[in-house]
């Protein structure tokens, strides 16, 4: 027995380390981690395909800020041009700040929405953001704003701006041929319309010896400084006899200031907001250029759309409106007379 003992012992060491480097081989991996390798696929951008069938496509609405009643009109447009194509806007309100605007579109790249259309506050603040979204795979459409910067945006729906500020240069010329001396409000600094609208003006009054711009300042496409700008444009230059303003706001901000200082000049506004509209009918403004805000989102979210279902692209990809001086003589032909109710 006791020479047996050692032996046995010796056998049972050696099974038991058998089992041990056997066992772990043995069971079967899992079904449900059979997968896991193939994991980081699921992490792709929703974008690179359409919506499963039967859910709708989430198209991001990125906007400087609902403050501005240009920007709540072109949110109800394409929010009615979504209803009727069956997809889902989601609508992020900028609050007129480059970074909650920012913000904003990195929480949609995240979420993986199917598309955007932005109007950026500035030119170049959103673009290295828009540039993620376009390297992620979602088609970006700029609307109203331009956006520099980037590569691989699908198109740009707008207004031709500089044409807008041509018209409102020819009717300070048709209205004093003798020359006179000018007020302009500019837009918010670096913003593709305010720059635009500018140079449009200028290349119909600069030519002119006897047109003069005796106060240009930026009033931020803000009414309250549009009235306080045209305030001290006002007490600095008595003489002023007409003022040119980059949107609605700033002109009936303007036109405040005028009615304040017991003055009648004509004030020339860009938007053609329906209460500037009214203002034009009570003979309050002159006019203001139509650029048909609900046109220009109908028409990049249905090419956002046509570029998900087949990869159709626009020729050329800068696709503009004419936009129209709307005055007394033309009343009907603004996009929003109805809702003026004129």
């Amino acid at each position: 027995m006791r020479t047996r003992m050692p032996l046995f012992f010796a056998l049972m060491a050696v099974l038991m380390l058998l089992v041990a480097c056997v066992a772990p081989a043995a069971p079967a991996a899992p079904a449900a981690e059979a997968p896991a390798a193939e994991a980081p696929a699921a992490e792709a951008p929703a974008a690179e395909a359409p919506a499963a069938e039967g859910e709708a496509l989430q198209i991001a609405f990125t906007i400087p800020g609902m403050s501005f009643p240009f920007f709540v009109h072109m949110e109800k447009q394409i929010r009615a041009a979504a209803d009727e194509l069956g997809v889902e806007i989601i609508t992020l309100d900028g609050r007129d700040d480059t970074a909650v605007q920012l913000a904003g579109i990195e929480t949609a790249i995240a979420q993986g929405v199917d598309g955007i259309v932005v109007s950026p506050r500035t030119t170049e603040g959103l673009s290295a953001v828009i540039q993620q979204a376009i390297d992620a795979g979602i088609p970006v459409v700029s609307v109203d704003r331009q956006v520099d910067g980037v590569t691989g945006l699908l198109a740009h729906v707008g207004a031709d701006n500089v044409l807008g500020g041509e018209q409102q240069g020819q009717a300070i010329l048709n209205l004093f041929p003798d020359g006179a001396k000018i007020i302009e409000l500019l837009g918010t600094p670096g913003a593709s319309p305010a720059i635009n609208r500018s140079a449009g003006l200028h290349n119909v009054i600069d030519p002119v010896a006897n047109i003069e711009v005796v106060c240009q300042q930026t009033a931020n496409f803000n009414r309250a400084d549009g009235l306080t700008v045209t305030e001290n444009c006002l007490t600095a230059n008595p003489d002023a006899a007409a003022i040119v303003a980059a949107n609605d706001d700033m002109a009936l901000g303007a036109v405040e200031a005028v009615k304040a200082a017991g003055l009648s000049i004509p004030v020339i506004g860009f938007d053609a907001l329906p209460e500037a509209l009214q203002a034009v009918d009570a003979g309050d403004l002159y006019g203001s250029v139509e650029q048909f805000p609900g046109e220009q989102a109908a028409t990049a979210l249905r090419t956002v759309l046509a570029f998900i279902a087949d990869g159709t692209t626009p020729d050329p990809n800068q696709i503009f409106l004419s936009p129209k001086l709307i005055t007394k003589d033309n009343m009907s032909e603004a996009e929003r007379a109805a809702e003026a109710g004129l």
